[in-house]
């Protein structure tokens, strides 16, 4: 047993992509400090604590995964779906629990931390639809046709509607849509396809609001775009946590006001900047280490995505390369969301920063998708290293 461990793991050392993991333990380790600041005021070490041990659970799941052969797992195609289903449909559930409006969250009383199904999601739909990509080019289908749109865009518009009316989170919904865009663009789906789904999705939208036709417990989301195009609208309400946010990051300058000396970061005061530790990391960076923090923020995270990318395009097979581009189109859609919501020019969805907000799920899942990636590069045959692939 422990011999076949060891051999696991040289395996592991000598063919997976360890720039992507180092780069995602970088990250994460600067998201951890980052923590340790914006939570330091409650006087508990909680959130290190289970954010390092989320990181070493990811670790782990990177491991796993990279030794994972897809095209053996997709086989089982029809109970991946039936996990994406029945995973959703548990938050309507005694287990489903709601946080900030949303009930995206699975308390289980045997588990000490609760559960995003959608950072879970995001992996298998990918697969999933990456999988059904490839069967419609061996197929033969033709790509630009109607059927062929219908029948991924079903798919896809399919699972964010059953997300959307299960947990009310629009934030991780339209993270399934952008991921389905992306692959859909790469795979050669015509384009007059994109511009009807999102000039009829906009017009509808644009309808709904125009006609006051947003039912009351919707009415949120509708004030929170009010706000983003009125910074002045409800500046004590739905405004609140982005005033505060541009008000954390203009403190900071160019090189901050000191790590563990921000002025919103360090307050216990209900007038600090809130949801500090996890939507709002961004601006606890911007204040303590400034613009360069900032900056190196950025650097790290296009870093992973470019590495992802370039797993891309290498990749073997079409399969492959959608499964990166959709797990590449995942982070690059909660990044722009994220820090655009900390700038006060994106609206507060609820999507955090990857591998620096606090969430022990997301950290997990980052790094579980990540060794996906780092599976497809170790059986790339240009990109392995010497040695001999078991």
């Amino acid at each position: 047993m422990l011999s076949r461990l060891k051999a696991v793991l040289a395996d592991f050392f000598q063919q997976a992509d360890l720039v992507l993991l180092s780069l995602c333990c970088v990250s994460t380790l600067f998201g951890i400090v980052l923590i340790f600041s914006a939570t330091r005021y409650l006087e508990s070490n909680k959130y290190v604590i289970v954010q390092g041990v989320a990181m070493l659970l990811g670790i782990c799941m990177y491991i796993l995964f990279s030794m994972v052969d897809l095209e053996v797992l997709l086989k089982r195609w029809r109970w991946i779906l039936a996990f994406n289903i029945v995973f959703i449909l548990l938050l309507r559930t005694p287990f489903g629990a709601s946080e900030g409006g949303n009930r995206a969250w699975l308390r289980f009383p045997f588990l000490p931390v609760s559960i995003g199904p959608a950072e879970v999601v995001k992996i298998t739909f990918t697969l999933l639809l990456a999988k059904q990509l490839e069967w419609l080019r061996e197929e033969k289908r033709d790509l630009k046709s109607l059927p062929a749109a219908m029948m991924v865009g079903g798919h896809a518009i399919g699972l964010c509607g059953l997300y959307f009316i299960a947990s009310g989170d629009m934030g991780n919904g339209l993270v399934f849509l952008f991921i389905f865009l992306c692959m859909a663009f790469v795979a050669g789906f015509a384009l007059r396809w994109f511009v009807l789904l999102l000039g009829g999705g906009g017009g509808a939208i644009a309808a709904v609001f125009l006609l006051d036709l947003v039912p009351d417990s919707m009415q949120y989301m509708l004030n929170r775009f009010r706000a983003l195009f009125d910074h002045n609208y409800d500046p004590l309400g739905v405004g609140w946590h982005q005033n505060r946010s541009l008000l954390t990051l203009g403190a900071g300058g160019i090189f901050g006001q000191g790590y563990l000396h921000g002025t919103q970061t360090q307050s216990s005061s209900s007038w600090s900047l809130p949801g500090r530790h996890t939507d709002f990391i961004f601006s606890v960076c911007g204040e303590e280490l400034g613009m360069v923090g900032c900056l190196a923020i950025i650097g790290l995270l296009a870093a992973i995505i470019a590495r992802v990318l370039i797993v891309a395009k290498r990749s073997q097979t079409p399969f492959f390369q959608y499964v990166c581009v959709g797990m590449a189109a995942m982070l690059i859609f909660q990044t722009l969301i994220n820090i655009g919501m900390c700038l006060f020019i994106m609206p507060t969805i609820g999507i955090t920063l990857p591998f620096f907000s606090y969430g022990g799920s997301s950290i997990v899942t980052l790094y579980a998708a990540m060794g996906v990636v780092s599976g497809i590069k170790k059986r790339t045959p240009s990109m392995r290293r010497p040695g001999k692939l078991r």
